[in-house]
């Protein structure tokens, strides 16, 4: 599936509205990958993504930090861990991070940003969303695998 989002407000609406989506699934543990250049729009998706989860803060990427660990309340959901894997360097820094952990946890969603530096270490259930500058500035097309 391909979309084009004309606006930062439209990715978000759509993050929102793939978090609702995923909330209502029976799978016990989801993990996406947003590969896309820097500013093409993983970080507001997120934003989105994460409202529509229900968390109120705006969401910021974590990636001198790595990751972030966010408890979700009332829903099928309990943990969303956000991931920025730009700064990995080798697949063995994974494992300071409790990567294994992570991606395995029962009732979470982690999304990574930078999926590509870590394929190797993804589950094969890994969704992934392609992130790309449109013609016009605000312009964003994602697509979804």
């Amino acid at each position: 599936m391909r979309i084009v989002s004309r606006s930062p407000q439209r990715t978000r609406q759509l993050g929102r509205a793939i978090a609702k989506k995923i909330l209502k699934t029976k799978k016990d543990r989801v993990v996406l990958g947003l590969k896309g250049a820097l500013g093409s729009g993983k970080t507001t998706f997120i934003d989105g993504f994460a409202r529509g989860l229900g968390l109120k803060k705006r969401m910021m990427s974590p990636t001198f930090i790595i990751v972030r660990h966010h408890r979700l309340r009332g829903g099928s959901k309990k943990h969303f861990f956000h991931m920025d894997a730009y700064r990995i360097g080798k697949i063995s820094e994974l494992r300071s991070l409790d990567f294994k952990k992570m991606i395995s946890t029962p009732r979470s969603i982690t999304v990574i940003e930078w999926p590509e530096k870590v394929r190797q270490a993804l589950p094969k259930d890994t969704s992934w969303l392609e992130f790309r500058h449109g013609r016009k500035e605000n312009e964003r097309v994602i697509s979804v695998k």
